[in-house]
């Protein structure tokens, strides 16, 4: 069965280099790349498809990645579904925050794109 792999992020580049980064896993194995453009479509998507992996922007239009993090985790039927947040702020404070609300691995942009295929690898025990 196909990994689901989920993007949410406003920055159309951001999610362009992200999918193309990902799409390097296909050699190993089955992977299906989802984008979504904010916090709510973000939502509304991993409620119906439950992806995998989710790799979630926190400034976002419509809902934040903080809230979009915190209702994944108080759903228990939603519990299975793995966050990394990519964002831009790289405060402490914020990556506390972030690991706080339920999120697995908190990396900041610009991104390595080796590191975001190791941490993918990871977390799908592949």
């Amino acid at each position: 069965m196909a990994m689901k792999i989920l993007i949410v992020d406003d920055e159309v580049h951001i999610k362009m280099l992200l999918e193309q980064t990902l799409e390097e896993l296909e050699d190993e194995f089955e992977v299906d790349l989802y984008t979504a453009s904010d916090g709510e479509e973000g939502l509304e998507f991993i409620r119906s498809k439950r992806p995998d992996l989710v790799f979630l922007d926190i400034m976002m239009p419509k809902m934040n990645g903080y809230e979009v993090c915190r209702i994944i985790k108080d759903d228990p039927t939603l519990k299975d579904v793995k966050i990394i947040l990519l964002t831009a702020k790289g405060q402490e404070v914020d990556r506390k925050q972030g690991l706080e609300l339920g999120a697995m691995m908190y990396m900041t942009k610009p991104f390595d794109p080796d590191e975001i295929l190791r941490v993918s690898k990871e977390l799908l025990e592949l």
